[in-house]
């Protein structure tokens, strides 16, 4: 059975996929990691408006290739295209979440937004990233849950479409990138999307994880050539399952792979027959552009993007030509 839809979301959605139903979106979002990351690249301080100059370079140059970018309202509400075209806009609503503490990563707004207030600052579509782990202590989730509920009535209530991100992670195990959270990965990534699928959470588009790690999938141009987490037949299963556990529309993101390999792995969860409609991802496009602008500034930046960052973002594109469905094959558009 298909899924319902309001006019008002289906609208909005439409705006932020090509003209297939193809979810070919940017994500320019990042805060507190990217600033770090370009702290370090500098061997010194990074300010907030090295963030800003950053952010809306990379909007400004690769706009044209993407369906959709996907901004924070504190850093990204300066971007201008200046190219005839010009994207659907996404906006964060969750303060900087890329905490990879030890803690229970419980979420918090940011507290001078609403989604009323973002959408009046041009948003098609709201998008909130939380870390979740299924098997984490019952208050500990039902917070998350809750939290999640309260987003999505907001969301409902004025007909904006609802990407939700959610990050499996696991507290007790010290690598989050090691083979031991990779082989819990797959059943984490698919337990979570089973959850959040519920109708109570008013999701309308699930951006996740690849429930794979790349590098421990064998005989894979990915694979770190030591210690294999899954055959690449295991890697295909993963992949078919788990897109079979929700009835949503989804979108992976890259969880800062390289291009070649996020491109590689888009190829594979196709060649599994995983029914995916796009791609919200940022760091695949434009993460070798940090050290770039660390070292030697904006205009560097622009150039490299303008060669190198429209190359990436246009690799993607491709893939998804052949690989991808259109979104609004799970609703009922007479609804």
């Amino acid at each position: 059975m298909k899924l319902k839809i309001s006019k008002g979301k289906y609208e909005r959605l439409k705006t932020c996929a090509d003209e297939r139903g193809i979810i070919a979106a940017l994500a320019v979002d990042h805060r507190q990691n990217l600033l770090h990351a370009i702290a370090s690249a500098r061997g010194s301080e990074a300010t907030s408006d090295d963030l800003s100059t950053f952010k809306t370079t990379v909007a400004n140059v690769l706009a044209p290739y993407a369906s959709a970018l996907l901004l924070d309202p504190d850093h990204n509400l300066r971007f201008k295209s200046e190219h005839e075209y010009s994207p659907s806009i996404m906006l964060a609503y969750e303060q900087s979440s890329y905490d990879h503490g030890a803690g229970d990563r419980l979420p918090d707004l940011l507290p001078e937004w609403s989604v009323r207030r973002l959408v009046e600052a041009g948003a098609q579509a709201i998008k909130i990233l939380l870390y979740y782990n299924p098997f984490d202590a019952g208050r500990v989730n039902v917070i998350k849950q809750v939290y999640v509920e309260r987003i999505g009535a907001e969301c409902a209530a004025l007909e904006v479409p609802f990407f939700l991100e959610p990050l499996v992670y696991d507290k007790t195990i010290g690598d989050a990138q090691g083979l031991a959270f990779a082989r819990r990965k797959p059943d984490y990534v698919a337990r979570t999307m089973d959850e959040f699928s519920r109708p109570r959470y008013g999701v309308d588009i699930l951006k996740v994880e690849l429930p794979i790690n790349p590098a421990f999938v064998a005989d894979t141009r990915a694979f770190n050539g030591t210690q294999a987490a899954y055959t690449r037949q295991e890697a295909l299963t993963l992949l078919r399952e788990t897109a079979r556990v929700t009835s949503l529309p989804f979108i992976y993101l890259s969880a800062g792979a390289s291009n070649e390999v996020f491109c590689e792995m888009l190829e594979l969860a196709a060649e599994a027959g995983a029914q995916f409609a796009g791609v919200l991802c940022g760091r695949a496009t434009w993460q070798q552009g940090i050290q770039i602008y660390a070292r030697q500034g904006v205009q560097a930046l622009e150039d490299w993007l303008t060669v190198h960052g429209t190359n990436n973002i246009q690799s993607i594109n491709r893939v998804l030509s052949t690989s991808a469905v259109p979104w609004w094959q799970s609703y009922d558009l007479s609804a």
